[in-house]
């Protein structure tokens, strides 16, 4: 059974830094896409960062140079390193699996990620 669970999400002033993570049971990195995307208020969900092990890694314009994704396969473990963050970055920041072959997905919960002085 896959299981994402985010933490570290808060309250942070703009400039400032945060470390999502995503801890996941059943999932095989090997052979899942992983990936982060965030829903703001009013708005469609967005794909911010996505990455394959052995693969690519891709990321939103809007967030290229501030987020980095990674994996920890030890901990099994997926983090969203996201630096000088502004008020557009405020969102439900979602972790995301796709089987890369049957393609099937799975979602985390989300957690909130507010920018506000």
């Amino acid at each position: 059974q896959v299981q994402l669970v985010e933490s570290g999400g808060g309250l942070v002033q703009p400039g400032g830094s945060l470390r999502l993570s995503c801890t996941t049971s059943g999932i095989i990195f090997s052979i899942y896409g992983m990936g982060w995307y965030r829903q703001a208020p009013g708005k469609q969900r967005e794909l911010v960062a996505r990455t394959i092990i052995g693969g690519s890694t891709n990321y939103a314009d809007s967030v290229k140079g501030r987020f980095t994704i990674s994996v920890d396969n030890t901990k099994k473990t997926v983090y969203l390193q996201i630096n000088n963050l502004n008020a557009e970055d405020t969102a439900v920041y979602y972790c995301h699996a796709r089987h890369l072959y049957s393609h099937q997905e799975y979602w985390g919960q989300g957690t909130q990620v507010t920018v506000s002085s």
